[in-house]
């Protein structure tokens, strides 16, 4: 079965080496994205690029064409994690059809998926690494240092919980009895045949 701190740890390692390499995906062969890890990790790196624009979009020095970029890149970057953490649960379908695994027939749904849970994951190692960074700074009071500390501890706390959670549910779906099934995000507004403002303004 998915070992999720495996998942954990590759997040980890990952935002830290990217913070001081170029971005790559360590589990893609050959440029192909097929293992859990490689989807995981391919997800996990438009979280980073997600997190670094968010940084530059809450910048008061910066120009507003400069501000228009970074919005869009916003945009683009969220709409590929998405597509990634459907990517994710699509992977776990295929393993599971491999594997003839089939669920109970009483078998509920979770409300999340193990792709979104791995998605809040990403999300938690890039939070502890931007924490942990403002531990070593400088031009900081101990009050400062003391309220980083408290939110450090609790996002390690809510890391732990949340890998524990994907664990068991991890083990119930390969079990049979919880039920599996990747949920589209079906976004509107990047599909100019859906967004009012983009096929209104193509009319006028």
């Amino acid at each position: 079965m998915i070992n999720v701190q495996d998942v954990v740890q590759m997040q980890v390692e990952c935002v830290a080496r990217w913070h001081v390499e170029p971005i790559s995906n360590p589990f893609a062969l050959d440029g192909m994205v097929t293992s859990l890890f490689a989807t995981a990790c391919q997800q996990h790196q438009f979280n980073y690029l997600l997190w670094h624009e968010e940084d530059i979009a809450r910048s008061r020095d910066v120009t507003d064409a400069k501000i228009a970029e970074v919005k869009r890149n916003i945009d683009r970057f969220n709409q590929a994690r998405n597509d990634w953490i459907e990517k994710v649960d699509d992977w776990i379908t295929a393993d599971l059809e491999s594997k003839a695994i089939q669920h109970a027939a009483e078998a509920r749904l979770n409300t999340e998926t193990p792709g979104s849970a791995i998605d809040r994951l990403s999300i938690m190692s890039l939070r502890v690494f931007h924490l942990d960074e403002q531990l070593a700074r400088k031009d900081v009071d101990q009050q400062h240092l003391e309220k980083v500390n408290m939110r450090l501890a609790i996002c390690r706390l809510q890391q732990r919980d949340l890998a524990q959670s994907l664990e068991e549910l991890l083990a119930d779906i390969y079990a049979g009895t919880k039920r599996h099934r990747t949920y589209r995000q079906m976004k509107m507004y990047n599909d100019p045949t859906l967004n009012p403002y983009m096929y209104g303004k193509a009319k006028g």
